[in-house]
């Protein structure tokens, strides 16, 4: 079940972040250009389907793990206990909502009308913030730790969502500017990843009541690493990139690459998250 779990939170961060960031970066990166709303178009209603269903399940997991048999996940009274009773319930079922809306939004020619879209979107990923160590703490501790937690998921969706918007332009480069694209990405991306370090830091300090738990190599430690290092090799991508921004038109193909596995390693990190909030973070002493 634990598995189940981790995969089905990888799926649904992913593809919330992912809804988000390209909403926020699309008027950004291109401006009034049309060449590639349709594919995007599509790409959206994909991921809005696909979270969806992957927050259903997340639902049906969770009941089932409260209840300790897979039957309880599909009985109408158990899950209505969980919806009602629990605190996890409370929120998903505002959060099953806002993603049933967006369904809708998308398979409409409502889909053009941006404030309605990133309003949304921005809801669907805010109520992601009280899952799991969001909900650790009670009082205004608990709600200065969801509200951290609300900052670092924007920039974690803007960086992913940016990016999966990159590829798509670089896949089709004909028509669009992209020096001039990768500028205005570079440019905002740099106060996404000072905010996603900073609120980082203080989820690990109020989580662990350290710095940086100990032992390093070892559980919940250990997969902060791998996520830290990944988000490391990310930055690392970003700046090799911005720094030979000036002849990007030359070299489209490692550009493409570059970024292709910038976005890969991105999702790992989000990966990585899952099996976090599956995780018991280790108090200091």
């Amino acid at each position: 079940m634990t598995s189940a779990m981790v995969l089905c939170r990888f799926l649904h961060f992913t593809v919330v972040l992912m809804l988000f960031g390209a909403c926020l970066f699309r008027p950004l990166l291109l401006g009034r250009e049309a060449v590639l709303d349709q594919p995007l178009a599509r790409v959206t209603r994909w991921l809005a389907s696909v979270a969806l269903v992957s927050g259903v399940c997340w639902l049906l997991l969770i009941t089932a793990s409260m209840a300790g048999t897979w039957s309880a996940a599909f009985e109408p009274s158990t899950l209505g206990l969980v919806l009602d009773k629990t605190f996890f319930g409370q929120v998903w079922r505002w959060h099953l909502l806002i993603n049933a809306l967006l369904v809708v939004l998308v398979l409409t020619p409502l889909r053009s009308n941006f404030p309605l879209r990133i309003g949304l979107t921005s809801l669907l990923l805010a109520t992601l913030a009280p899952v799991g160590h969001g909900a650790m703490l009670d009082g205004l501790s608990g709600q200065l730790l969801i509200l951290n937690q609300i900052i670092h998921l924007i920039c974690v969706g803007a960086w992913l969502g940016g990016l999966m918007l990159l590829v798509m332009i670089l896949r089709q480069p004909a028509g669009h500017a992209v020096g001039d694209i990768l500028r205005r990405f570079s440019g905002v991306g740099f106060a996404l990843v000072a905010g996603l370090v900073v609120t980082g830091l203080i989820n690990v300090r109020v989580l662990t009541g350290a710095f940086w738990p100990t032992p390093l190599l070892a559980g919940f430690a250990l997969i902060l690493l791998i996520k830290v290092s990944l988000v490391g090799v990310m930055l690392g991508l970003a700046l090799f990139n911005r720094l030979r921004i000036k002849d990007c038109e030359q070299r489209l193909t490692n550009l493409r690459a570059s970024v292709v596995l910038e976005w890969f390693l991105g999702m790992g990190a989000v990966a990585a998250v899952s099996l976090l909030g599956t995780m018991p973070p280790m108090i200091a002493g």
